[in-house]
């Protein structure tokens, strides 16, 4: 089901799922879908104010949903559809969930104009650490090195 109408129902219920999750006082209007041959194995709507967690993006509540009922740590061979544009936290977890596609139904932009502007973190990004508005300051320490690379020898370690 790759056609330009399962996009448009999976796009709807990643919408369906930010309205609900937004009317209920969870989160902001968010929703996600994780997708695999057709089928929905992943789901998740912003539950930023209803957990404490400024991590519980749909996106990342979808993706975490995704990965316990595959049993995988990586999302090779499905879809993500989210009601918006991934923010630069969900962005960095989709990279890493290596999913083959995303797609979404409104903007950045879009979500600026609610009060949803992520403009700053990607300017930030773009900084060195030690000029941004929170400033990251690197400690160099033999010790931490050292751990990357006994985990690097380790012929047991599964990468990702």
């Amino acid at each position: 089901m790759t056609d330009k109408s399962s996009h448009t129902f999976f796009l709807q219920r990643a919408i369906d799922l930010s309205r609900s999750g937004s009317i209920a006082g969870h989160g902001g209007p968010f929703g996600a879908l994780v997708v695999k041959n057709g089928l929905i194995v992943g789901q998740g709507f912003n539950q930023v104010t209803l957990t404490n967690d400024p991590s519980a993006h749909a996106e990342i509540v979808a993706i975490r949903d995704a990965c316990k009922t595959l049993g995988t740590f990586q999302l090779t061979g499905c879809e993500i559809y989210s009601s918006c544009e991934p923010c630069p936290m969900c962005l960095g977890a989709i990279y890493w969930a290596r999913p083959d596609k995303v797609y979404f139904a409104s903007t950045r932009q879009d979500a600026a104009t609610a009060g949803f502007d992520d403009a700053m973190i990607y300017e930030e990004i773009k900084l060195s650490g030690e000029n941004r508005k929170i400033p990251m300051i690197y400690i160099p320490m033999k010790p931490a090195k050292d751990v990357f690379k006994q985990w690097a020898l380790n012929p047991e370690n599964i990468r990702y």
